[in-house]
């Protein structure tokens, strides 16, 4: 499958939540095998794990990474599933409602019904501290693949970024920015990427992020991890990669810091390290 194939893919649609709370997610499922394979719950025939995307702040699935990843699990007989969080990309919402909690019970929604077998997680920047979360989620539930149902093969975390409502944004943010919301409920962040719109910061986001930290104990995720960070990354500090490293297990966990790297780590030399980092699994 060309890259140009995989973003004409056409989404399929399911509500997460209840009532007011409802939203609608795109999600782009593909089976393994080919393109010739049945449609369904992804599985891959070839035997390898299938790839689960979580993408990041702001960002969706149609993104140089996303699809650079779809195409490659195309090409090697595997399945691969992406969507977009509310407020993101083709899913409804509206951005500033979003919540990590909202966003995570979103991507537990779509892992749990598009996803068969073992599959490697892929999450960029907040993706990654998705990753993380689901990684506990499912650990709570059991990683037991019986069933057919899916299970951890491995992360794979690209700039990761956990707790960066409260480490990266809440404590950098100046006395003025915090003020304003607290008062205001909201701060319109400047931005640099997409198109340089400014963005909301919401007090809920904020607030409601600290039901969610991992940073501050050890995360057992039960799963071989491999973490891509550039170097001279300008929102994530490549000291957080560190401190993320510190609180996982010793075994099978492995950071590649990539000296010249920015933060979006999408150009040709950084995808081929992230393929080789999800090969590897």
């Amino acid at each position: 499958m060309s890259q140009t194939a995989a973003f004409e893919q056409e989404p399929a649609f399911i509500e997460v939540g209840e009532g007011l709370g409802a939203r609608r997610i795109a999600v782009r499922a593909r089976p393994g095998g080919g393109p010739g394979s049945a449609s369904g719950a992804p599985g891959s025939t070839s035997g390898a794990p299938g790839l689960f995307w979580l993408g990041g702040f702001k960002s969706d699935m149609t993104g140089t990474k996303a699809i650079a990843l779809d195409a490659w699990a195309a090409e090697h007989g595997r399945s691969s599933v992406r969507f977009d969080y509310s407020g993101h990309g083709e899913s409804a919402g509206d951005f500033a409602d979003g919540t990590i909690g909202r966003w995570l019970e979103e991507s537990v929604a779509v892992f749990s019904q598009f996803c068969r077998g073992p599959q490697v997680v892929i999450g960029s920047s907040m993706g990654g501290w998705m990753a993380l979360l689901l990684a506990r989620e499912i650990a709570r539930r059991g990683n037991a693949g019986g069933g057919g149902k899916a299970q951890l093969a491995g992360l794979v975390l690209i700039a990761p970024a956990p707790d960066f409502t409260e480490e990266l944004m809440w404590k950098g943010f100046s006395p003025e920015i915090r003020a304003e919301i607290e008062t205001k409920g909201v701060w319109l962040r400047p931005s640099e990427y997409g198109d340089g719109s400014p963005y909301p910061i919401t007090r809920n986001l904020i607030e409601e992020g600290r039901n969610h930290l991992l940073l501050g104990s050890q995360i057992d995720v039960g799963c071989p991890v491999r973490i891509l960070q550039g170097a001279q990354d300008p929102d994530v500090p490549w000291k957080h990669a560190f401190a993320l490293v510190h609180r996982l297990p010793a075994e099978d966990v492995v950071l590649t810091m990539i000296q010249d790297g920015d933060h979006r780590l999408s150009r040709p030399q950084d995808i081929a390290r992230i393929i080789a980092a999800v090969a590897e699994i």
